[in-house]
């Protein structure tokens, strides 16, 4: 079983967590006036690399909170989790 830690709650068995998909992405600062071709472009398209990723996870069965973690997507090691706003660690080389 994967233990994933919660940045508030600490380590915690991967069932009381869900994957939110990739962190970091900057909502559109006009959404009202691009194209729809742009804004499906924001909405669905998302990197799907083999190695480190950024991803945002939910504490479903805990505090319910959202927080960001580096995790390797062939290993499924995560290297760090940290809470929303603060700064992004370097992901391994």
């Amino acid at each position: 079983m994967l233990l994933i830690t919660c940045p508030w709650c600490g380590p915690r068995a991967e069932l009381e967590f869900r994957c939110g998909g990739e962190a970091h992405i900057a909502r559109p600062a006009d959404a009202m006036n691009i194209s729809d071709a742009d804004y499906a472009r924001y909405l669905f398209m998302r990197k799907n690399p083999k190695g480190w990723h950024y991803e945002r996870w939910n504490h479903a069965a805990g505090c319910r909170r959202w927080f960001n973690a580096l995790r390797h997507t062939a290993t499924h090691e995560i290297r760090a989790t940290y809470k929303p706003g603060d700064r992004k660690p370097e992901p391994p080389r």
